[in-house]
């Protein structure tokens, strides 16, 4: 314990003495590992479904604020796999989310869109408990250290039987590395993990590889006016998002029974 207080001291020191950049842009690769079975063993079917799925996002940070969104040439959609009279389509959760956070106000907004409809969630920022354990290592020429979090989240199985898919919500423990710099002095990060440690989170991993976001470029001055909340979308709580997601999801199991496209929504 006394070596964890010594250790959270010289990194709060390093806050003051390191603080350099508060606002610029930083590009995160996130690959996601693909956990789809074919219950009927159809060896074209299961040959189709990827490993994994990589894709690509930029944080905007500065003025105590940011803006989590999809890299814009990057928007395409590439989870998609076609061959054998078959189709497969992979919608990984947050793909095309645009999230806004204000730090002082420890408040977030959420644009999600859902079958071509658009819908906004706030949110208070709520941190994690997170254990810091002295170690580091460099990540873009950043001196990062290690911090460590779980969280019990909700993801979606999903198996294929004779054709027909099904889905069911399961409760997942997550087991959470970060590693965060204080040389750029604001507690943001990719995703998620933003309001979080006292100090930019470059990588996490979650449940040793299952998921992982790793920063590979940073860059500094940007215009701070372009981070602001994002709009144009129906006000709803997560509840009533996620009814419209399950609502959502039948409907496309029903339009595309036959089994001849699979679309994958995980959990948060």
């Amino acid at each position: 314990m006394k070596k964890i207080m010594l250790s959270c001291t010289a990194l709060m020191a390093g806050l003051i003495i390191h603080a350099q950049t508060k606002e610029g842009r930083i590009v995160y690769e996130r690959t996601t590992q693909m956990q789809i079975r074919i219950a009927d063993d159809n060896p074209a079917l299961q040959n189709m479904i990827p490993k994994e799925r990589k894709d690509r996002f930029e944080l905007l940070f500065g003025n105590n604020q940011s803006l989590w969104k999809p890299v814009e040439e990057d928007a395409a959609d590439q989870g998609e796999w076609s061959g054998n009279g078959m189709q497969i389509r992979i919608m990984a959760p947050g793909s095309e989310d645009i999230t806004y956070h204000n730090f002082a106000a420890t408040r977030k907004v959420e644009l999600r869109e859902l079958a071509a409809k658009k819908y906004i969630l706030e949110d208070s920022i709520r941190s994690m408990n997170w254990k810091l354990s002295g170690e580091s290592k460099k990540i873009l020429n950043y001196d990062c250290f290690k911090a460590t979090a779980q969280r019990i989240a909700k993801r979606t199985m999903v198996n294929m039987d004779n054709g027909k898919m099904e889905r069911k919500e399961v409760e997942d423990t997550m087991n959470i590395t970060a590693w965060f710099t204080n040389a750029i002095p604001v507690s943001a990060g990719p995703d998620q993990y933003q309001g979080q440690l006292p100090g930019m989170i470059l990588e996490v991993d979650v449940n040793n590889g299952r998921t992982t976001i790793k920063a590979i470029e940073i860059s500094g001055k940007i215009d701070v006016a372009v981070i602001k909340e994002p709009k144009g979308g129906k006000k709803v709580t997560q509840a009533e998002f996620n009814k419209e997601r399950e609502k959502m999801m039948e409907e496309m199991q029903r339009n595309n029974g036959g089994g001849r496209v699979i679309r994958v929504g995980g959990g948060s």
